[in-house]
């Protein structure tokens, strides 16, 4: 277990520089109310996660420990928008459509809720 969590955490370490200096650099050189950064990492990590998973399921190119790097750390630490997306597609993938449509549903609103209850808090105290 504690192979895996220092695996993850260098993974993570790794994936969130990366989405620090990417977002930072769209930040500087794009100006636009529109989140370039945010977007563009998300959607990389998205890329990301489909390929890392796509080519672990096609035999033995990688071994657990790397794909536990290269998903739970890399990009998780990047993005956990990936981790959601690739979650989503498996419910689709297994046609679990009831499923797909509450936990993309609720991890929308009931996140963006979360964070207007989180701001909402700081004001109150």
């Amino acid at each position: 277990m504690v192979k895996s969590i220092l695996i993850v955490g260098f993974g993570g370490f790794i994936g969130t520089a990366a989405r620090f200096l990417i977002s930072r650099y769209f930040q500087v050189n794009l100006t636009s109310v529109f989140p370039w950064g945010t977007f563009i990492v998300n959607m990389v990590g998205c890329l990301l996660i489909g390929l890392i998973y796509g080519i672990s399921e096609k035999g033995d190119f990688m071994s657990p420990e790397v794909r536990l790097f290269l998903t739970v750390g890399i990009c998780g630490g990047f993005t956990t928008f990936s981790t959601f997306s690739n979650d989503a597609f498996l419910l689709l993938r297994q046609d679990e459509w009831l499923r797909f449509a509450f936990y993309t549903s609720f991890s929308f609103f009931l996140g963006l809720l979360a964070v207007y209850a989180g701001r909402l808090t700081t004001k109150i105290f």
